[in-house]
């Protein structure tokens, strides 16, 4: 259900007016805000060994504790902990009860407070707990948090993939949607989970297996296709990110600008299009408590149509082996590096052989995936160069910046990934 009457109130729901700090724009389809996110260790990645982490969610919050800054860590790694609203992003609850058709006295908002890209909220109604959805304060680039478009997606998805959250209702520049419970494995295993190589082969076979079924659906038959613009999707996201780099570049790096010029002279026919969730990594999905099967997807605000290779990049991007370098292995999403884990080559093997596709062009895709993240790690370090944000630990990400390009020239150089 689409609710516009409310859209004019939505000031009085935010309390903010727009301001743009002119650094950071993206297109709607163009890349992973959520890399944002991903990146908020690096500027601790010097001093931090941190170990791998599980967030209940619903629940209560385990972490990990860290050598040093252990508190600012747990505040980064705690995204599925609702606190109270942060100051300057509060919900009018008069407003929202107003919208929702329930009393004031009967609603209650907290927030969740990780991530630098939409920000979201936990709404509690009388038998019902609700997530609401809106951009971040201050945003004008409306297309870098499309509400409108990451609700038509949802909605139009829902009657094709029972694992994407229900949108309850949406206005112009917000939506709530049902709060899916269940368990999203982070950096640390809780006392109760012992991650045996059995267990670890398990996920990680989940992740590749559930983003092959996601790849399933037909976007034509379900005439899902008109989400994406599919035709020259993936010249575009490489010619943009290389164009974003250039407007952004603060240090001479050798390896991004060999990297652009390959991937432009590298662009591979795209497969038949699909769905894309553009973030597919196993902190987006909400598993059983068993950790048996996957319940729900999070994350769809980048979602679009086209070449699923590029999901299949995106995963690998994030998927750190115990090899890889050390700063990468810092920022693990989740427990790739553990025994028993497929490792990148098994990854694309078992989605080739489950989902039928040509994967001979993996390598291209792992390439630009680590480069669009070193993409975003520099467009946040650019804002800190330029003055534009004073938050110390964004100083730091020009070594996640090198280390994302040096891990992407290697794959390039030593044809592996």
């Amino acid at each position: 259900m689409r609710i516009d009457f409310f859209a004019p109130a939505i000031s009085s729901i935010t309390g903010s007016s727009p301001k743009s700090d002119g650094v950071m724009k993206y297109e709607r389809t163009r890349g992973p805000l959520s890399a944002v996110r991903a990146l908020e260790a690096l500027a601790l990645a010097e001093t931090l060994a941190v170990a791998m982490t599980v967030v209940r969610v619903g629940g209560d919050r385990v972490h990990a504790a860290a050598s040093k800054n252990a508190v600012m860590l747990a505040r980064m790694a705690e995204r599925d902990v609702t606190r109270p609203v942060r100051k300057g992003e509060e919900v009018d609850t008069a407003a929202l009860a107003r919208f929702l058709a329930v009393s004031e006295g009967d609603i209650a908002v907290e927030q969740f407070p990780g991530g630098h890209s939409n920000l979201t909220y936990l709404v509690k109604i009388p038998g019902r707990e609700l997530v609401l959805r809106r951009p971040p304060v201050g945003n004008t680039v409306k297309s870098a948090h499309d509400m409108g478009r990451e609700v038509r997606m949802l909605t139009r998805l829902a009657p094709h993939y029972a694992k994407a959250p229900r949108v309850v209702a949406s206005a112009a520049d917000f939506y709530v949607m049902e709060r899916i419970r269940g368990t999203i494995l982070r950096r640390k295993l809780p006392d109760d989970v012992t991650l045996t190589p059995a267990l670890a082969r398990s996920l990680s076979e989940m992740v590749v297996d559930g983003l092959v079924e996601l790849h399933a659906i037909d976007v034509v038959k379900t005439g899902l296709v008109d989400l994406g613009k599919p035709d020259g999707f993936v010249e575009r996201q490489v010619r943009g990110w290389s164009e974003r780099y250039i407007a952004a570049k603060t240090d001479d790096i050798v390896e991004m600008t060999d990297l652009a010029k390959w991937l432009v002279e590298k662009i591979p026919t795209s497969l038949a299009p699909t769905i894309v969730h553009n973030d597919w990594k196993l902190d987006n999905l909400v598993l059983t408590d068993d950790l048996t099967s996957i319940v729900g997807v999070l994350d769809w605000e980048m979602s679009t149509v086209g070449d699923p290779l590029i999901d299949l990049g995106t995963t690998l991007s994030y998927w750190v082996e115990a090899g890889d370098d050390e700063l990468l292995k810092s920022v693990a999403f989740g427990p790739t590096m553990a025994e028993g884990t497929l490792t990148r080559r098994e990854v694309v093997a078992r989605y080739a052989e489950r989902s039928g596709r040509d994967v001979s062009n993996a390598l291209f895709y792992v390439v630009f995936a680590l480069f669009k993240t070193a993409v975003v790690a520099q467009q946040i370090y650019a804002r800190w160069k330029r003055g534009v944000t004073k938050d110390e630990r964004f100083g730091a990400f020009i070594y996640g910046v090198r280390a994302l390009a040096a891990q992407a020239a290697r794959a390039r150089d030593t044809n592996s990934y």
